[in-house]
């Protein structure tokens, strides 16, 4: 899985997360959150892109993302639904390899989806499959990650 940066270009995942480690311990009284977040855009071929944050509360961040596209025409609980798949699955990878590294940080997915809108009928749904996963969610409007950051490169 490739990743990039805004700063640094294309990113390995092992990149990203030695680069998460350091921005991480570059203040270490500080409180972090690691962010997980995905949205879509359809047009000829569906894009989706994850965005993935490391928030120095209070104080900034630094963000990667990664970017697919799939042909499938998709209905919008379908996309929906794929856009937490692809969140859960980032987040498992990143789980696995901060247990891996003894490291802690707060881990939580943004859906793109809200009491208001299209999606409202899926908010149950969706933030149950999420949590059901063992990870804590945000809807909108507090989902930035989805909403705003992965939302940006979607374009």
């Amino acid at each position: 899985m490739e990743f990039i940066s805004p700063t640094k270009g294309r990113l390995s995942f092992e990149q990203v997360f030695e680069e998460i480690l350091a921005y991480a311990s570059l203040f270490p009284e500080d409180n972090y959150r690691l962010i997980v977040g995905t949205d879509s855009q359809l047009r000829d071929e569906t894009c989706f892109v994850t965005a993935l944050i490391v928030h120095r509360q209070g104080k900034g961040g630094r963000f990667f993302y990664t970017r697919k596209y799939e042909r499938h025409a998709h209905s919008l609980r379908q996309r929906i639904f794929y856009e937490a798949s692809l969140s859960l699955n980032v987040a498992s990878l990143f789980t696995e390899r901060l247990a891996a590294s003894g490291r802690e940080l707060n881990l939580e997915i943004h859906l793109d989806v809200g009491t208001n809108g299209a999606t409202k009928t899926l908010v149950k749904e969706v933030v149950g499959m999420v949590n059901g996963s063992g990870y804590f969610c945000r809807i909108k409007p507090e989902a930035y990650g989805a909403a705003t950051v992965a939302d940006r490169y979607t374009k």
